[in-house]
């Protein structure tokens, strides 16, 4: 269900109207105060909110647990919104699906049309990457284990991000500073375009077809990713995560692909809110970045040489 129906069976139809209307100005405004009402706090805690440029929509927020504990991988999560709507200060129910998971999360703006029309949001999303690689250690997250994720049009950020090398590498990253990327509902491959958002904000891209799309920049050097789509999605066709899942796998690149039938556009997202959580699309993180980060903790650490036997 989308966020009309999915709000109204948790609140009744007493207030339709004037819930109505509150869903149709920002359904995840409202999505994240029935989940702070329903869900709680869950030991989760905003920990910093930072501007990283001149325009209001250029702004993160990063949440942990409220008691410190070890480095934890990190999930920096754009929103979604065609481009042209959304604030991260409406997602703290992302945050608070995934700090007791064991991941920091950080909630990225970036600039919305006209200002952030491409590539605006990707040098947005790489700014707020370059800023969590520097900064998120002090929060509590490992830097060496940086997750990328969105739904819908933050999908396409983060997957895009990932995928093409030039936008990190403007900020002075390596490819390989993302351990990987999740998309919930995510376009991948949408040209010739025909919506008005995807109009309005990759229009004027030069050759379109080949410096917008996700599908074109799949190479081996790709990080693993996670893709999530609802087959009854009208919004974001689930054929883009199929699309951009079977070219990952030809190059060689790990990748779980996991479609719900009865989910569409909005329900993937719905889902990691509280009373509509649905463990499918929470474990499905989990269990795909975890090991990652895990394994990449590994990798890191020093090892202890051996002493040589005393004879």
């Amino acid at each position: 269900m989308g966020w009309t129906l999915a709000i109204i069976a948790a609140l009744g139809i007493g207030g339709f109207f004037g819930l109505q209307y509150a869903i149709a100005r920002n359904g995840p405004a409202v999505l994240d105060l029935v989940d702070r009402a329903s869900g709680g706090a869950r030991e989760t805690k905003l920990l910093v909110r930072h501007v990283f440029g001149d325009s209001p929509a250029q702004k993160l927020a990063v949440y942990g647990p409220a008691a410190k504990t070890a480095a934890r991988p990190v999930l920096v999560f754009s929103h979604g919104g065609s481009w042209r709507s959304g604030d991260p200060d409406d997602y703290g129910f992302f945050a608070r699906a995934f700090v007791p998971e064991g991941f920091v999360v950080v909630l990225a703006g970036y600039r919305l049309h006209p200002e952030g029309d491409f590539p605006g949001m990707l040098e947005d999303t790489a700014s707020v990457i370059a800023w969590t690689r520097a900064n998120i250690a002090q929060y509590g997250g490992d830097p060496d284990a940086i997750f990328v994720a969105g739904h819908s049009a933050g999908a396409y950020n983060a997957v895009m991000t990932a995928l093409d090398p030039q936008w990190l590498a403007r900020e002075g990253l390596e490819p390989g500073t993302v351990a990987g990327a999740i998309g919930l509902a995510g376009p991948y491959d949408f040209y010739p375009f025909d919506s008005d958002s995807t109009r309005t904000s990759f229009g004027n891209a030069p050759d379109p077809a080949r410096t917008t799309q996700p599908v074109a920049f799949v190479s081996a050097e790709a990080p693993p990713m996670l893709l999530l789509s609802g087959e009854r999605d009208t919004t974001v066709k689930p054929r883009n995560s199929r699309a951009l899942a079977a070219k990952l796998e030809a190059a060689g690149v790990p990748v779980d692909l996991r479609l719900y039938p009865e989910m569409d556009h909005y329900d993937i997202l719905v889902k990691t809110a509280s009373p509509w959580n649905d463990r499918r699309v929470v474990d499905a993180v989990r269990e795909f970045a975890l090991p990652i980060a895990a394994t990449r903790r590994a990798e890191a650490m020093p090892s202890v040489p051996v002493q040589r036997e005393l004879r």
